[in-house]
């Protein structure tokens, strides 16, 4: 098992950089920032959903704080319109004539919170969608390309539903990767509490960038790096037959896959394991996947593209139980 030979390359040690001093901004939440991280190297959009006051919001801001590329947010709320995501075309002034000139709104920004994205409503999230999806906006007929380096990242709080609209599955499917943000540990916890009192004295500040910022460069080489890592026939079998399962669940009658499931995973699955799977092989200095690659990045990839039968919100089964169940019962090789 030979390290990949570019491990040392400059795109390699910013990211390993960016993560760093993500992780000495936002305490606690490792598997959230290396979601986020996943998301921007596999060019993807990431759907982080927690209770209140987990970070997630911080999590976001740091990211973009140690990237030199341009931030926007998106408090999204039940009255919003189309228009104040997208932008809109608006009269202006000069020489004694009157034309239309297009406004863009905050989505053509490079990284875009949409913060508690389930209280829009369809029109907006359709809005979004095409942005997701396309990378293009169109307003009065005209479409507007969006930046290159167009991220969404999204929240959502799983327990309070009053007034809020469920993401339609199209729009979740966009998701490359859903990560579930959990409370911090105790000693996590004490963490915390130190950070905040240290922002407070004036010794650390969340909201400037603190000691590197990433050359937007840097991650469209680490993109062409990945694109270049290998994967085995057994490590891509693998990948098929876990999202197969999900649509066959009756090949695997010595498990609960047929009773829990009712919808399985797209071809967008299959696409987005693969992808993750690359990225975390070069994260982890590696020019090929291994099936422990897949496996960890199954449940972030996976979990929000599976509906659940009655039968399993009956028994208190959850997507990420689904996924677990997943893995114990599809055989490697």
């Amino acid at each position: 098992m030979e390290p990949m030979a570019n491990t040392q390359t400059r795109a390699h040690g910013d990211i390993l950089a960016l993560i760093e001093q993500v992780e000495s901004q936002v305490v606690g939440q490792r598997t959230v920032i290396r979601s986020l991280i996943l998301g921007l190297l596999c060019s993807g959009h990431v759907l982080l959903e927690g209770l209140p006051g987990t970070a997630k919001t911080r999590s976001v801001k740091a990211l973009a704080n140690a990237l030199a590329i341009s931030y926007g947010r998106i408090q999204f709320t039940p009255d919003l319109l189309p228009s104040d995501v997208t932008g809109t075309e608006v009269l202006h002034e000069a020489e004694g004539k009157s034309t239309l000139r297009f406004q863009p709104g905050p989505v053509f920004n490079q990284i875009v919170l949409a913060d508690e994205i389930n209280r829009a409503p369809a029109k907006v999230q359709a809005a979004l969608l095409e942005a997701m999806a396309e990378g293009t906006i169109t307003v009065a007929g005209q479409t507007h390309v969006l930046p290159e380096l167009f991220m969404v990242l999204a929240t959502q709080n799983p327990i309070e539903q009053e007034g809020t609209y469920p993401l339609p599955e199209a729009q979740m499917d966009r998701f490359l990767i859903k990560a579930s943000v959990e409370y911090p540990t105790k000693e996590a916890e004490r963490d915390i509490v130190r950070l905040v009192r240290s922002e407070e004295n004036g010794v650390f500040s969340a909201d400037k960038p603190q000691t590197i910022t990433i050359d937007p460069a840097s991650i469209l080489k680490a993109r062409q790096q990945i694109a270049a890592v290998t994967l085995s026939d057994m490590v891509e079998n693998y990948i098929i037959d876990l999202v197969m399962a999900t649509r066959q669940p009756e090949q695997y009658p010595q498990s609960k896959l047929a009773s829990w499931l009712m919808i399985g995973a797209s071809p967008r699955a299959s696409i987005a394991l693969d992808k993750c799977a690359r990225a975390l092989a070069w994260l982890n200095g590696r020019d090929h996947v291994l099936v422990d690659d897949v496996r960890e990045v199954a449940i972030l990839v996976l979990s929000h593209r599976l509906s659940l039968s009655y039968e399993a919100l009956a028994d208190g089964v959850n997507q990420r139980d689904l996924v677990h169940e997943l893995l114990d019962v599809v055989s490697i090789g």
